[in-house]
């Protein structure tokens, strides 16, 4: 499987995107990302960061922050689907597994609904570590049009 992104950055106007596109980002969500995004979000909560204390904890072990999936999302449509100047408009997200350190996330958003007329995009949204499913939900974002 490869790994980083499967497309160029950049942006897709909205006459050029289609029901069924789709574009993924894989990332290891390692100990280094971890501790930056319990900086970035000043999120230290012990069972991310605490492996004595999350091995008391339902897990058994530290889990990565959801929010550091929810971010690959993010990532995938600012980078690639729409791509560069999109806005986001709407997430929801349900948090179905956790991810631990060292689990390499794909993050995947599809195309299934585009309205021409208003921009607005509707996307399916799913991250999975192997083949669990660790987030899923939709987005709703205002892709760019062409000058």
């Amino acid at each position: 499987m490869p790994r980083g992104h499967n497309l160029p950055v950049g942006t897709l106007f909205i006459d050029e995107l289609e029901v069924g596109m789709s574009r993924y980002l894989e990332k290891v969500i390692d100990d280094e990302t971890i501790h930056a995004f319990a900086i970035l979000s000043s999120d230290h909560n012990p069972i991310h960061m605490d492996e004595e204390y999350a091995a008391g904890t339902p897990f058994k072990g530290r889990i990565a922050h959801g929010m550091i999936g929810a971010g690959l999302i993010s990532a995938v449509i600012g980078e690639q689907l729409p791509g560069h100047g999109t806005v986001y408009l709407k997430q929801d997200l349900t948090f179905t597994a956790p991810v631990r350190p060292g689990d390499t996330v794909r993050a995947v958003v599809t195309i299934h609904d585009i309205d021409i007329h208003t921009r607005r995009v509707g996307l399916d949204c799913v991250c999975t570590v192997g083949d669990t499913v660790v987030i899923e939900g939709q987005a709703l974002v205002l892709a760019q049009r062409r000058e």
